[in-house]
């Protein structure tokens, strides 16, 4: 995967998005985030303790601490208050998208090529809508899996455009967790790096 700059990885839009008044809450939230240096995710209203806003992000490197997750709480829930898009009480919660993580954007399946995902089309593709496989190409327009489940007179191997894609979620694996952990290492290795080098200027 080409590396993309953090400009880029804030920008990028996703593929998969809220409808009704989750997507009134992205709206709300979205630059808020962005100004921050943090992508948002996902966005869902949940029956949880009552009523729950759980909101899912993440830097453009796909880290995202305990930390992080404070600071994004505190930014928008003074912007909700405000807007107040939602007409009872509720409970925010803001959350990384774990190693299972939801893909919503076209980085994340570049990102995660090679790995075990299910997801969901809007419109029939081989017969079905819903699928499962590794991810094993990845074009300008959509993504190949080949699939470990495969029916009577099925291709192995079916090719997803981006604009069919209702939803889709990497599935946990070994392989994964390992890869996962790996990154999150580099990222926090590369951030260490970075404010070395901005301590070194500064004390110049």
């Amino acid at each position: 995967m080409s590396e993309i700059s953090p400009a880029e990885a804030l920008s990028e839009p996703r593929l998969i998005t809220e409808t009704g008044l989750d997507r009134r809450i992205a709206e709300i939230i979205e630059p808020v985030l962005t100004d921050m240096g943090y992508k948002l995710v996902r966005v869902r209203m949940m029956n949880q303790n009552g009523l729950t806003m759980q909101i899912m992000a993440e830097r453009a490197d796909g880290t995202m601490t305990v930390e992080d997750c404070e600071k994004v709480s505190m930014a928008v829930s003074p912007v909700l208050d405000v807007e107040d898009p939602v007409d009872k009480a509720y409970h925010l919660e803001v959350s990384s998208p774990g190693i299972d993580r939801p893909m919503v954007r076209k980085s994340d399946f570049e990102r995660w090529n090679g790995h075990l995902l299910k997801c969901e089309t809007s419109v029939l593709l081989d017969g079905r809508k819903r699928f499962r496989g590794k991810i094993v190409e990845v074009s300008g327009d959509a993504f190949t899996l080949e699939r470990d489940q495969v029916g009577y007179g099925e291709e192995l191997r079916v090719s997803v455009p981006f604009t069919a894609l209702a939803e889709a979620k990497l599935i946990l694996t070994d392989d994964l967790i390992r890869d996962a952990l790996r990154a999150d290492k580099l990222a926090k290795a590369e951030a260490a790096n970075q404010n070395d080098t901005q301590d070194g200027e500064d004390d110049q």
